[in-house]
């Protein structure tokens, strides 16, 4: 019970900081480029890395803390950092063809799901 309240907790001021840093980030901006979910994922793969780097040299004494940080406000933050740790392992364990079809395989179907979505939100 206690992990799922770290996990909880972490996502929800994730999400909180990931709505205020865009917000922000959009509203310094002219541009239609969408700065601040752009910064929010940069920003959320450098600090998954750091963590889970950081967090590796204390062993299973950091597990409650990688559950907050990694799990918790990173995921909150953004998915992006998830899915860009979990390519990256993939990268270290050699896993050229499962990082191949993983990434491509997520960004090219998940276009298209949400295309498919908008055109089924629109048929209804």
């Amino acid at each position: 019970m206690k992990n799922l309240l770290l996990i909880f907790t972490g996502g929800g001021l994730g999400s909180l900081a990931r709505y205020a840093l865009s917000r922000l980030i959009n509203s310094l901006s002219v541009s239609h480029f969408p700065f601040g979910t752009f910064f929010v994922n940069i920003i959320g793969c450098f600090l998954i890395g750091f963590i889970i780097f950081y967090t590796e040299r204390y062993g299973e004494q950091a597990d409650t803390w990688r559950l907050f940080l990694v799990t918790g406000i990173c995921g909150g933050f953004t998915t992006f950092s998830a899915f860009s740790l979990e390519n990256t392992q993939l990268l270290s364990d050699q896993r050229i063809l499962f990082f191949f079809l993983y990434a491509a395989g997520s960004v090219i179907l998940g276009l298209a799901a949400t295309y498919l979505g908008l055109l089924a939100g629109r048929n209804i």
